[in-house]
C-alpha cells in the first residue's frame, strides 16, 4: 500500500469504519472523508432521515456518489457505506484505493447498532448475505472488529500495508 493512494474502509454498520477511519488517516497525514458527514453537509441530514424522506434507494445512490467523488480527488481515507458495494461503479472505482474490510459477527454489530442514530431497519445476517460476496471482491485486507480495537486495526494495517508507524516517515 502507498501513502498516495486512497485508503477505502468498508463493513456493515457498526464495524467501526467512521472510528478507524480517523484514527488511519491522522496516522498517515491524509485527510478522512466519512459518507455519514457528507450526507449531513450535501443533504441536510444523517442517512436514517434521508431513507425515511427519500427512500432507501436515493440514500444509496448518494452514498455511492461520495464514494465515487471522493476516490477521484487526492488520497484519502474514506469510510464508505457498506450500500456503496451493491453499485459496480463503486465497486470498480475501488480497484483504485486500498480497501479495508472492518468485520464483526453478526450479534456484536447488532449490539453496537442498538446505541445508534442509523437505520432502526438494521439486519446484519441478512445485509451480509447480500454484500458478502462484494466485500470478498474487493477487500485487500481484513480486520475482525469484534476482537480488535480500531488502535489495534490501525496498528495491522500499518504492518500489513509496510506504510510508517505515527510517528515516523
Amino acid at each position: 500500500m502507498k501513502k498516495n493512494k486512497p485508503i477505502v474502509l468498508i463493513g456493515l454498520m457498526g464495524s467501526g469504519k467512521s472510528t478507524t477511519g480517523r484514527l488511519v488517516a491522522e496516522a498517515l497525514g491524509l485527510p478522512f472523508s466519512d459518507s455519514d458527514s457528507f450526507l449531513r453537509s450535501r443533504y441536510g441530514g444523517p442517512s436514517a432521515e434521508i431513507a425515511a424522506r427519500e427512500g432507501a434507494d436515493v440514500l444509496h445512490e448518494r452514498e455511492a456518489e461520495h464514494l465515487i467523488e471522493e476516490l477521484a480527488g487526492e488520497p484519502k481515507v474514506i469510510a464508505a457505506a457498506a450500500s456503496t458495494l451493491d453499485d459496480e461503479r463503486a465497486r470498480e472505482a475501488m480497484r483504485a484505493a486500498t480497501v479495508i474490510w472492518l468485520d464483526a459477527d453478526d450479534e456484536v454489530l447488532t449490539q453496537r447498532m442498538r446505541t445508534s442514530d442509523h437505520r432502526p431497519e438494521f439486519a446484519p445476517a441478512a445485509l451480509r448475505a447480500r454484500r458478502e460476496p462484494y466485500f470478498r471482491e474487493v477487500a485487500d485486507l481484513k480486520y475482525d472488529v469484534g476482537v480488535l480495537k480500531p488502535e489495534e486495526v490501525l496498528a495491522a494495517v500499518l504492518r500489513d500495508s509496510g506504510l510508517p508507524a505515527p510517528g515516523r516517515d
